[in-house]
């Protein structure tokens, strides 16, 4: 069939396929950097009482057969062993069915963390990484051009990405529609980035551009994607444009960045094909069959797009092949931030030395500088940010955070950047307390050296201790 495959986009999938397998890389390197302390047997969310709640056919995972500490990290440490092969381009060094086993090893792997990954996994970033690495492994190597219809799909996915998060704008919060947004945004997003600061304080009149521009975007370029070339090659590269951008404004986690690999997969990029072989058979059918499958489990994300009540970054099957994106329907105002705080003495009091732990992304100190940490995903900074907004979002988690910032944990503390306390000498007493941060101005920045500015608002978590603690002599 000549027309089930372009060989004129070899190039792009090979660019497509090395940049996806580093983004793979990143996950599983930030799965086996953090997970002891969030998941793990004395984590704060343990994955062995959630598999015993929660069952196979539900969320399919290979710890449901076995779980300790050490399995997980040999399976992570091998999704990482994985990935950088495939971005050596292992995959090429195979035939054509092993190359696509090699490809779904590390997405079975990754499914395997986000399913038991709870709410630490509980964002459209992983349902996304998760979706293209599937239809990543069915694009081939280099024994045969990509197929059209794989190409599609991952031009599907992209469009949904970019056009769920423009409707979701729209129908959500009402600045998006009066174009001030911005105004907001850089101050209270999760997590800023070094330079946020500085976009923050850009010109109203250009908050109200970006915005604009935005919403072109998100939904207008996105439906260029299904029209001729060249026409779909400037279409992803203004989404790339767009993505960069917003790499610069903050940190994301991979967003951004896998975003930037679905539009590289659009890209007609020139070059000279290598001489390949026609596709067998069995490849074509397997990837019509797949391409039906996928088609048919898009109803349910279409359905969820074009609803008045739409969701965003939803799983509608539990091996997350097709989902719903979207991205900052509503935006804060004011920034809220929890500092933590232990204490050595045995009765607590305001007076007493409270020391603040620092963590590696959140504001804290008002003089640290945000630094740039995406792709890599600091997972309790980010969650940390939605605990300031409600005490809800925290109710399954915080509790175990101040439980092992009480017993000097090693695994937790090596999540933060500074803890106050030497390992022999953990506080008696942990508090939280509630800060509206704002950003300095640059007369203020210049003064003082701060880039935040912060006032106390309330008692957050009272001083807590260990059940069963003895007081020092």
């Amino acid at each position: 069939m000549n027309w089930f495959t372009a060989d004129d986009y070899w190039l792009s999938r090979l660019v497509f396929q090395r940049a996806l397998a580093a983004l793979y890389l990143v996950a599983f390197l930030t799965a086996v950097l953090q997970f002891r302390a969030l998941l793990g047997e004395r984590g704060m969310l343990p994955i062995p009482r959630f598999v015993a709640r929660i069952g196979f056919k539900r969320a399919p995972s290979l710890f449901h057969l076995h779980y300790s500490d050490r399995f997980f990290a040999t399976c992570a440490w091998a999704g990482c062993a994985v990935s950088a092969a495939l971005f050596a381009g292992a995959d090429s060094l195979l035939p054509l069915g092993a190359g696509i086993v090699l490809w779904l090893v590390p997405w079975a792997l990754y499914l395997s963390i986000v399913n038991v990954g709870q709410t630490w996994y509980a964002f459209g970033w992983e349902s996304l990484l998760l979706e293209t690495g599937f239809l990543a492994a069915f694009l081939g190597n280099d024994e045969v051009a990509p197929p059209v219809v794989v190409l599609f799909l991952l031009r599907w996915i992209l469009f949904r990405v970019e056009f769920g998060a423009g409707l979701i704008k729209l129908r959500g919060d009402a600045c998006w529609r009066k174009l001030t947004c911005l105004d907001y945004h850089h101050e209270t997003q999760p997590m800023p980035g070094p330079l946020s600061w500085f976009f923050h304080h850009l010109p109203k009149p250009l908050h109200r551009v970006e915005v604009a521009a935005n919403h072109v975007t998100q939904l207008v370029v996105p439906v260029l994607l299904f029209t001729p070339q060249p026409i779909a090659s400037a279409a992803a590269a203004l989404m790339i444009v767009t993505q960069l951008w917003l790499v610069l404004s903050g940190n994301f986690s991979w967003l951004n960045w896998i975003t930037i690999v679905l539009a590289l997969s659009a890209l007609r990029i020139p070059g000279s094909a290598p001489s390949v072989a026609a596709a067998p058979l069995w490849y074509e059918v397997v990837v019509l069959v797949l391409a039906a499958l996928l088609l048919f489990l898009s109803h349910r994300p279409v359905t969820n797009m074009i609803s008045r009540r739409q969701i965003m970054n939803r799983s509608f099957d539990p091996l997350h092949l097709v989902n719903t994106y979207g991205a900052f329907g509503s935006v804060s105002r004011v920034r809220y931030e929890v500092v933590v705080e232990g204490t050595l003495d045995d009765v607590p009091r305001e007076d007493s030395e409270w020391r603040e732990y620092e963590f590696r992304g959140k504001p804290g100190d008002t003089r640290h500088w945000p630094r740039q940490f995406a792709p890599y995903h600091l997972r309790l900074d980010w969650l940390m940010w939605f605990a300031a907004l409600s005490p809800g979002y925290a109710g399954d988690w915080f509790g175990g955070l101040v439980e092992r910032l009480l017993e000097n944990d090693r695994d937790t503390l090596r999540l933060l950047r500074r803890s106050p306390f030497p390992p022999d000498d953990p506080p008696r007493y942990v508090r939280a307390r509630l800060f509206r941060y704002r950003y300095t101005t640059w007369r203020e920045l210049r003064e003082s050296g701060a880039c935040w500015e912060r006032t106390y608002v309330r008692e957050y978590l009272p001083p807590t201790r260990l059940a069963g603690a003895v007081q020092r002599s």
